[in-house]
C-alpha cells in the first residue's frame, strides 16, 4: 500500500507543480496557517529563563494579528493559540485540509556552543548538512512524544539518518515560492530588525515535508545564547521580529498577485 501511496502523492505534487502564476487570471493569497511550535508536554528547546514553545507561541500571535489588522483579505488560522500540543501530522494536515495558500512555522533553536546566535528559515529539502540536520532531529523528535508513532509515521524513526532518504523522493512543487518567501523574512530580520541573519536553509522537517503548499519553519533565535535569549523574551523584540515576519509576507502576497 505504502508503495502505491508515495508515487501517487508525488504525481499530485508535480501536476500541482506544473501550474504557475502566469497561467491564473486572478490568483489571491487568502489563507495563512501560522504554526507556534511544540507546545503542551513538548517544550522544545529552552534556555536558563525562557521555553521555545512559549516564545514561539507570543511572537505567532502576533504575527497573526499584524496580518489581520493590516491584510483583512487574509484569513489566519493556528494550529494552536495556546499551551496545547497538536501532534506534527495534525498541524500539516489542518493546513492541507483548509486549502490554505501558505504555511509558517515559528521556532527558536538551541546547540551547545553559547556564542551562536541569529536566525535562520527553512524550506524543505534533502541537504542535510551536520548543522542542518540537528535542527531536524530535534524538531522531528517530538514525534516520539506521540502515541503510535511507528504507525502514524510509516515507521520514520527521526533519529535515524536511513529514515530521511524517503524525503528524496519528494522535493516539493513549491520549493520555489518557499525559498522565496524564506529569502524575504531573513532579509527583513538583517535590514528592517537588526538581527542577525544566518541565512536560508534547507532541511528534511516532517512539518514541510507534509504541507501541500509553500511552507516555512523559522527559527528566530538561540535559547542557547544569553544576550539572545533575552532579547527574545522582551515583548518588544517579539513585536519587532514579528512585523518582519508580516512585512515578508505581505511582499510575497503583493508580488504573486502582481502577476495576475
Amino acid at each position: 500500500m505504502r508503495n502505491i501511496v508515495i508515487p501517487f502523492g508525488i504525481s499530485i505534487l508535480l501536476v500541482l507543480g506544473s501550474f504557475n502564476t502566469v497561467g491564473i487570471t486572478k490568483y489571491k493569497v487568502r489563507k495563512i496557517v501560522i504554526d507556534p511550535g511544540h507546545g503542551g508536554k513538548d517544550p522544545g528547546t529552552h534556555g536558563n529563563i525562557s521555553k521555545e514553545k512559549d516564545i514561539a507561541l507570543k511572537i505567532a500571535l502576533e504575527v497573526g494579528r499584524v496580518i489581520n489588522d493590516n491584510l483583512p483579505d487574509v484569513e489566519v488560522i493556528y494550529t494552536r493559540t495556546d499551551d496545547s500540543f497538536p501532534k506534527l501530522h495534525e498541524r500539516s494536515n489542518l493546513a492541507n485540509k483548509k486549502d490554505v495558500d501558505l504555511f509558517i512555522s515559528i521556532h527558536a533553536n538551541w546547540v551547545s556552543n553559547p556564542s551562536i546566535y541569529g536566525t535562520e528559515t527553512y524550506v524543505m529539502g534533502v541537504q542535510n548538512t551536520a548543522g542542518n540536520f540537528e535542527v531536524a532531529k530535534r524538531e522531528n523528535s517530538v514525534i516520539l512524544l506521540e502515541d503510535n508513532y511507528e504507525t502514524k509515521y510509516d515507521g520514520f524513526n527521526p533519529e535515524s539518518p536511513d529514515s530521511y532518504i524517503l524525503f528524496s523522493l519528494t522535493q516539493s512543487a513549491f520549493q520555489e515560492r518557499s525559498l522565496r518567501l524564506a529569502g524575504l523574512i531573513e532579509d527583513q530580520f538583517k535590514n528592517r530588525v537588526g538581527r542577525k541573519s544566518r541565512g536560508v536553509k534547507q532541511s528534511s522537517l516532517w512539518v514541510l515535508w507534509n504541507t501541500a503548499m509553500p511552507s516555512v519553519l523559522v527559527e528566530v533565535g538561540y535559547l542557547s545564547n544569553e544576550k539572545e535569549e533575552k532579547e527574545l523574551n522582551d515583548p518588544l523584540n517579539q513585536v519587532y521580529i514579528a512585523s518582519g515576519i508580516y512585512r515578508a509576507f505581505r511582499d510575497y502576497k503583493m508580488e504573486l498577485e502582481s502577476m495576475n
